[in-house]
């Protein structure tokens, strides 16, 4: 009868050591193949395509389990970057991003990689064309050092004025050194862009500020972007904070191979009728 007891034991014990094998491993399976937890902060229309995407059919192939998050300021949407309240961020060009990190050194962010351009456009309620625009016209420019820099290039490669030599992301208005027509600038906050346009002679606006105000750069631009060299640091791309781990850096790339599934890249083309323009370039491009 003993004996018989002590068999039972020895087989419970057996048991339980099975179960205890089997829950370990199959909790260390379970962890294995969590899905990826990224907060994305993001802002406009850059968070309408990331909230279509955290329920995609691809980010779930990825394993990657996706909350947006939206904070409709630049400069807070990056803070809240470095200081690790959100993963990943989807809003701004790489010429942004040098702009926030030249004004917060102990703040920095990474570029993870790009995602698209969205064209810059000179835009006018009074003029059907450029050369239309006339000497002495009043100009409106964001009041940005990165989006200043970016409409004065605009300007620049459009044949209207002339920047120094070395001019960059940081530069502004006192860097033009030749302005044939005159064109006086009045800055502007960027995002009023649209509604201000019966109030001077033109304005550059960027494209996502231009969709707000039911603007189709590729249509309603007196002239815009195009891709090529010069551009290349207006393309937009995700950030992260530069005191990431490794890891942490290998697991937010995984957006950026989300953002260009041939599915995703539909969806935005179809929706923004165009305007997002796939940039599919390693992050070294824009250096």
């Amino acid at each position: 009868m003993k004996v018989k007891n002590w068999l039972i034991f020895i087989s419970s014990l057996v048991v339980l050591g099975v179960l205890s094998v089997g829950l370990h491993t199959y909790n260390t399976y379970k962890i294995a193949h969590a899905p990826e937890q990224i907060t994305i902060g993001s802002m406009g229309s850059d968070y309408e395509v990331w909230q279509h995407i955290a329920k995609s059919k691809e980010a779930k192939k990825l394993n990657l389990k996706i909350t947006v998050k939206q904070i409709n300021d630049g400069v807070q949407l990056n803070n809240a970057t470095a200081e690790h309240n959100v993963n990943v961020n989807a809003f701004q060009s790489y010429s942004y991003l040098k702009s926030y990190n030249h004004e917060n050194p102990k703040h920095k962010l990474i570029n993870l990689g790009t995602t698209y351009l969205e064209p810059m456009g000179i835009y006018s309620d009074k003029y059907q064309t450029i050369k239309a625009i006339p000497t002495g016209a009043t100009i409106a420019i964001a009041d940005n050092p990165a989006n200043t820099s970016r409409g004065l290039l605009l300007l620049q490669d459009a044949g209207l004025i002339k920047l120094k030599a070395g001019f960059d992301s940081l530069g502004n208005t006192d860097d033009v050194v030749a302005n044939p027509r005159n064109w006086k600038f009045k800055k502007i906050d960027d995002t009023t862009g649209p509604r201000i346009l019966n109030s001077v002679d033109a304005a550059l606006i960027s494209n996502t500020i231009a969709l707000e105000g039911n603007l189709n750069v590729l249509k309603d631009s007196l002239y815009h972007e195009k891709i090529n060299q010069s551009t290349r640091q207006n393309i937009n791309i995700l950030a992260t904070a530069a005191d990431i781990s490794n890891q942490d850096k290998k697991d937010y790339q995984k957006l950026v191979t989300l953002y260009h599934e041939p599915a995703i890249q539909k969806y935005i083309k179809d929706m923004y009728d165009g305007t997002k323009i796939e940039v599919k370039k390693p992050a070294s491009y824009l250096k």
